[in-house]
């Protein structure tokens, strides 16, 4: 096993030998600048971790972790230009530097070029590479949809917005970590088990995403702090702060969800206070906790070494002490 660094570094080297910005320029320019705004590449890393994990090169694993990363940006740029967001990993976003329709085209192009990445494998792996890929991709639209349809739903359940980000974010995360142990020809149990490991990893990300939205530092959070609650996102914040508040509480919070004021600041602060008093903050710490808890458990389950599951675990609580 390496350091989490030499995966990225290795992921790096073979992003930057990929022939990406090529004719039309319009078309490419985009997908490059994306993908080299850069981030954490968690999700090509798991998938290169996982491969090593069960002993096969690692190297091997490099097309599905560019299959991964291309996918997942192409979901952030259409994402982006729903969200009317102007700012991704502290960079102007595509729509932005460009205009929409290049950024949709551009997303077009890369949920393509991602399937292509998969024509490196042979016929057997290739098969369940593809199918695992095409659930996951209709699961990340499904995900979207219910946060689209979130925001302008005064009655979401608990239940409902975790099923919400565990499509939108945390089954990329697990098919990630499944697509290390499908190349890697490991067990069944083994590869159901890393994406068990995987899912409840991706929850606890996304919860701990949402918190940092509201309280992280713009500095380094990349994003637009407070972007959720500009545009009215039911997140879990939210959704215990309703639970956890009094009436008259509640139905200031119901307000500020339902306006689009100019000057946002006051908004955002009038929200931050709510989330802070009615203990939604703390909620959503502990439930952050529990998700990451669980996947650990899981972690203890599966048919490896040890020293293996603490390089696992060592990631997973790294993870959850981000501050972007």
């Amino acid at each position: 096993m390496l350091p989490i660094s030499e995966y990225q570094e290795q992921f790096l080297i073979y992003l930057k030998s990929q022939n990406i910005d090529k004719q039309p320029k319009n078309l490419y320019q985009p997908i490059d600048y994306i993908l080299q705004l850069g981030g954490k590449r968690m999700r090509p890393v798991l998938t290169l971790m996982t491969a090593d994990i069960f002993d096969i090169d690692y190297k091997l694993a490099l097309p599905a972790a560019m299959a991964v990363e291309v996918f997942h940006n192409f979901s952030l740029v259409h994402d982006d230009i729903m969200d009317d967001a102007p700012l991704r990993r502290g960079k102007v976003t595509v729509h932005e530097k460009w205009d929409i329709n290049t950024g949709i085209l551009s997303g077009d192009a890369m949920l393509i070029l991602a399937y292509q990445y998969f024509e490196n494998y042979q016929p057997k792996t290739f098969r369940k590479l593809a199918k695992l890929f095409s659930k996951t991709a209709l699961e990340v639209c499904e995900g979207q949809q219910y946060d689209v349809d979130f925001e302008t739903r005064n009655d979401v359940s608990i239940s409902e917005y975790l099923k919400m980000i565990e499509y939108k974010t945390a089954v990329l995360v697990a098919a990630a970590m499944k697509m290390g142990a499908i190349i890697a020809q490991t067990s069944k149990e083994n590869t159901k088990l890393i994406y068990d490991f995987g899912l409840n990893l991706g929850l606890a990300f996304q919860l701990q995403d949402d918190y940092l939205d509201a309280f992280g530092d713009p500095k380094t959070f990349g994003k637009q702090v407070g972007g959720d609650i500009i545009e009215n996102k039911k997140t879990y914040l939210y959704l215990k702060a309703i639970e956890f508040s009094k009436p008259e509480v509640r139905e200031q919070l119901l307000h500020l969800f339902s306006i689009q004021p100019e000057d946002n600041l006051d908004k955002i602060n009038s929200v931050k206070e709510i989330f802070n008093a009615t203990g939604a903050s703390l909620a959503t710490q502990k439930a952050i906790q529990g998700f990451t808890t669980k996947a650990f458990k899981t972690l203890k389950k599966i048919d490896v070494s040890e020293d293996k599951k603490a390089i696992l675990k060592a990631f997973g609580e790294n993870l959850m002490q981000r501050n972007s």
